[in-house]
């Protein structure tokens, strides 16, 4: 099959289906390919935690900033994509104090909201939560459900005239005079694509993208576990009020609660070491906070790659690579009609989107504005027909694979 369009989308994770529909939207003719299935990658492989920014607000305002934004727009237009819960940082008596009082202090420079409570108010609004516990700080934390989030996305950029394509892994690139004039595509599509732009969104896999047209993208990728465990009885998700290490973040479902994570650097976001001490040591650490989760029944397993990217960082120390995003353009590199789309988290992924989409309507010449902030996802309020485009864009994931379950409600 031959084709052209004006936009080709390579990744179907939250930010390459928010692409796509912010483009169809402006009436741009937009076409997306993913591998697998909608949200294959990294967004459906996450712990699925509606950031506040507070995680992020004394050591990268800029990151912060993002998230507390979208956090918000989120909120509005994403329904039963997302499930507000509110979230606690927990100091226990081995955590510096100063931390503690530094990050509130930048939480309240930035705009995040946050309460104080002492140990003993914090174990009255969470049972179960350690004795140990000597205060902790109320923020707008969330839990996003990635599959459906994709799929929505999906389904609004189809509706406004986008082609999405769940199982069309990309086999080809061709650069000839500096431009993209085709793309190979493979799968259920087998098809050739001329393109007048192409946007890499792939996430931990776009340096690999990048290099079939001959550019360098510098990804810095890691790995890290999450647990899912039987467990109804937790409101706010959790978060150790501490620098970002292995098992500080405990994430509230309905039935279960999803523990995690560590950080280990990979060479390749598709084979990487499954390593049994990751799981024990997020649990154990998970369990100084929430005690009952040591002993929680595990229901399912997962790992997912974070997207870093890191021109001028040390690879190795994945922790401290800034969680913002950063749009290229690779005309700096040779390749005049190509953007890759870099770094973020889940809860940025429209702001992300809004910013590639930006940059196309200027090369295009296009006048025309997002409107994705304020337009509410197509199914936002109606669970039932949000699980309907997971299963037809074949979206689901791990990360909620309790809540979605074969189109319906678990």
């Amino acid at each position: 099959m031959e084709a052209s369009t004006t936009v080709l989308v390579i990744g179907g994770g939250a930010t390459g289906t928010g692409i796509v529909r912010d483009l169809a939207l402006r009436g741009i003719d937009v076409m997306l390919a993913e591998r697998s299935g909608l949200s294959s990658g990294a967004s459906s492989r996450s712990h699925g935690l509606l950031h506040s920014g507070a995680r992020y607000a004394e050591s990268d305002r800029i990151g912060a900033e993002e998230c507390i934004e979208e956090n918000r727009v989120l909120r509005s237009i994403a329904g039963s994509c997302i499930r507000d819960t509110g979230g606690l940082f927990i100091q226990l008596p081995e955590d510096d104090p100063d931390y503690f009082d530094k990050k509130q202090a930048a939480c309240e420079s930035i705009g995040i909201e946050t309460r104080v409570l002492d140990g003993n108010a914090a174990r009255n609004l969470v049972p179960g939560l350690s004795s140990r516990v000597e205060r902790a700080m109320w923020v707008p934390d969330g839990v996003v459900y990635p599959s459906r989030l994709s799929a929505a996305n999906a389904a609004d950029a189809e509706d406004h005239g986008g082609t999405v394509y769940p199982h069309a892994p990309l086999t080809g690139l061709v650069v000839e005079d500096g431009r993209i004039t085709r793309a190979t595509l493979g799968g259920t599509v087998d098809a050739t694509v001329r393109p007048q732009y192409v946007i890499n969104a792939t996430g931990a896999w776009a340096g690999q993208v990048a290099a079939m047209a001959g550019v360098d993208v510098e990804m810095a990728p890691s790995r890290g576990v999450m647990i899912s465990v039987v467990y109804d009885a937790l409101g706010p998700a959790l978060n150790r009020c501490r620098d970002p290490d292995d098992g500080d973040i405990i994430v509230p479902h309905e039935s279960e609660v999803v523990l995690g994570t560590t950080s280990v650097p990979v060479s390749d976001p598709d084979t990487y070491e499954e390593a049994d001490w990751e799981v024990e040591k997020s649990v154990q650490e998970c369990a100084k906070m929430l005690p009952p989760v040591a002993e929680a029944t595990e229901v399912r397993t997962w790992w997912g790659v974070r997207p870093l990217y890191a021109p001028d960082e040390q690879k190795s120390a994945r922790r401290g690579i800034s969680r913002g995003f950063f749009v290229l353009d690779h005309a700096d590199d040779g390749v005049e009609n190509f953007l890759s789309i870099v770094g973020g988290k889940l809860t940025t992924y429209r702001q992300m989107a809004e910013a590639v989409a930006d940059r196309i309507c200027t090369k295009l010449d296009v006048d025309a504005e997002c409107q994705t902030a304020t337009r509410a996802l197509p199914g936002a309020n109606d669970p039932d027909r949000l699980d309907t485009f997971v299963t037809h864009y074949d979206a689901q994931g791990p990360t909620d694979a309790d809540i979605v379950t074969n189109g319906a409600v678990a």
